[in-house]
């Protein structure tokens, strides 16, 4: 593309050095924040490659300047495009759906400190733990640090100077032994203290650490002759110790790692983040980044490692990845780990990201069942490359008994749900004989023949219940006998006679696609109705054939007869079972007493 003399004459300058960009449009607004490693090669880039996405060439359209901020690392653009983007907010950049709804933990900056649970986040009052996106982990916590200390929950201003002149008296929770009552001077601040900052171990996840120095507590009130004092810390030991051995994922030796994975759902990217000490989990987040110009996963996953350091500040120096990412933090180690512990960790952290996943698509097709329908539309679109939304789909199959009694069915699922009156059966009428694939041709050169000539809706997918054969009969008939253009797609079974794999193009190639996802169980939903409505046509049209040539041999019982028996009966057995006065009924006396004695013959 053609570049202004203004915009080469930035590009021409522009350090080597890390830094962040800023693209602006003809009215001043920056529309794109990015960071770079090399400032120069990176803005280049964008200018000189030829196999840019769409939505990239069309954010180079729109840049009438560029301004720049160059930084002493890569760590500090990171951050500085974190914040440039809030601050900013610009049309192309990644969306950030921020998380600060999820609860914290807080332990005031107070003579006497308390510890509760809060969402709003002013660290001037104190020093946070969290979000916890899992509450009964962050109840787990606060019940823990109760239990184990007898720490203050009243909200009054607790100075010491106060308490020595008596200003304070003592509440309920002191008399049933939840608090410890510094309020009156029952526990001095030094050992008020002393709980406090054990319980921010704990809140850290160096449960171990805290657990040794009462064990040391126990031995020596236990050579000290002290046993009262050392039931009491042993009590808290175990609690401790129980607490420890369900929240520890992995060896303890694994101490202060970040842990990040990702997963892509269209132009949405969840990203997962854990913080691991003592081979406990202290920090759990996950969150969700809205894309806007194609950008890879890993583009993805560093935006959301610079968000949650920038967020969340880390000092952890290593980080275990899925897979290598393009970026450099000081002090700071990359892992992506093939086995062992941090493998263990890695799976952990893929785990609560599909959970989350499935969590945020379980709750948009509550609210919106409609849009259930247009994402697995739009995930079947994606995944066979097709021009158009295949919004209605019909599906094909064909049933016999040793070539007799020969039929097919037709459903059709719009926008994923079947609309049944759309339904069509269909008797095989040129075909003798157990042959599927010229069944299936006449039904189809019937079907499509007709909406044709009356101009009607033609499907935007036809599904063959069947393999490759299957498809290349369909094909023929719709693409070299009626010359129409509707994509054709087959659902193949295994050994066991279970679907297993979705066809299509010619020659049919599978398609990559989880067996157990969501959009893989619609295909075979349909699959089976289109199964079941073509065995259940079927069924009907043996059960009448039967019923017809039972009663052929017998003179004065016509064809209209049979089916009128039919209808009322239902089955040759229940005509037997049935006496003279209830065939009367039906078929009047006359001929009643030829299927009554007819019947009692073959007895």
């Amino acid at each position: 593309m053609e570049i202004s003399e203004h915009l080469k004459g930035i590009i021409s300058n522009l350090p080597d050095s890390p830094g962040c960009y800023q693209y602006l449009d003809e009215t001043g607004t920056i529309i794109y924040v990015g960071k770079a490693k090399r400032l120069k090669r990176r803005v280049s880039s964008y200018f000189h490659n030829p196999h840019q996405t769409a939505k990239t060439a069309k954010l180079v359209q729109h840049i009438h300047d560029i301004k720049y901020i160059v930084v002493n690392t890569e760590e500090d653009a990171l951050l500085l495009e974190n914040n440039l983007i809030k601050q900013w907010n610009p049309r192309y950049n990644i969306l950030l759906k921020d998380g600060k709804t999820y609860p914290s933990i807080v332990v005031t900056n107070e003579a006497f400190p308390r510890i509760f649970q809060t969402r709003r986040i002013n660290r001037r009052t104190g020093t946070y733990f969290g979000p916890y996106s899992h509450v009964p982990t962050l109840h787990l916590l606060l019940d823990l640090i109760r239990n184990l200390y007898p720490i203050r929950t009243c909200n009054m201003p607790m100075l010491p100077e106060r308490i020595s002149e008596g200003k304070y008296r003592e509440c309920l929770e002191y008399h049933i032994h939840n608090c410890a009552a510094p309020c009156i001077g029952k526990v001095g601040q030094e050992e008020y203290q002393g709980w406090i900052r054990e319980a921010m171990e704990i809140l850290r996840g160096n449960t171990r650490q805290i657990e040794q120095e009462m064990m040391q507590q126990m031995q020596q009130l236990a050579s000290e002759m002290k046993f009262e004092e050392a039931e009491q810390i042993k009590r808290r030991y175990l609690m401790l110790e129980n607490y420890r051995s369900k929240s520890e994922v992995v060896s303890s030796v694994l101490h202060n790692i970040d842990v990040y994975n990702i997963e892509m759902d269209h132009n949405v990217a969840f990203v997962n983040y854990l913080h691991v000490a003592n081979g406990c989990i202290t920090q759990a987040f996950t969150f969700e980044i809205k894309r806007r110009l194609d950008e890879t996963e890993e583009e993805l996953l560093v935006l959301g490692i610079g968000e949650m350091r920038e967020r969340y500040p880390s000092n952890s120096k290593e980080i275990i990845v899925p897979f290598h990412v393009e970026l450099e933090l000081q002090g700071v180690q990359f892992t992506v780990p093939q086995k062992g512990d941090k493998r263990k960790l890695l799976g952990l952290s893929k785990l609560n990201v599909m959970q989350y996943k499935k969590d945020r698509s379980l709750q948009a097709d509550k609210l919106n069942p409609e849009q259930k329908g247009t994402r697995l539309m739009l995930e079947l679109q994606q995944a066979l490359g097709l021009d158009t939304l295949p919004k209605r789909i019909e599906c094909f199959d064909n049933s016999n008994s040793q070539g007799t009694d020969a039929v097919a069915g037709c459903v059709v699922f719009d926008m994923g749900r079947p609309n049944k009156k759309e339904y069509r059966k269909y008797i095989i009428k040129t075909v003798e004989g157990p042959d599927d694939y010229a069944s299936m041709k006449e039904v189809v050169r019937r079907r499509y023949t007709r909406l044709h000539e009356e101009a009607a809706t033609l499907p935007d997918l036809i599904i063959t219940d069947g393999g490759r054969g299957q498809m290349e009969v369909v094909r023929q008939v719709i693409q070299d006998e009626l010359h129409l253009a509707i994509p054709i797609a087959g659902l193949a079974k295994d050994d066991r006679h279970r679907t297993n794999e979705l066809l299509f193009g010619f020659p049919p190639q599978v398609v990559g696609m989880k067996t157990d996802s969501q959009l893989f169980r619609l295909l075979t939903h349909i699959q089976d109705e289109v199964h079941r409505y073509a065995i259940t046509f079927h069924r009907d049209k043996r059960s009448k054939h039967q019923l017809a040539s039972k009663l052929d041999s017998l003179k004065g019982i016509g064809e209209k007869t049979k089916q009128t028996l039919f209808k009322h009966f239902r089955s040759i057995k229940r005509m037997r079972e049935a006496g003279m006065d209830q065939l009367s009924e039906v078929i009047g006396a006359s001929k009643a007493k030829i299927l009554r004695d007819h019947f009692d013959a073959e007895a």
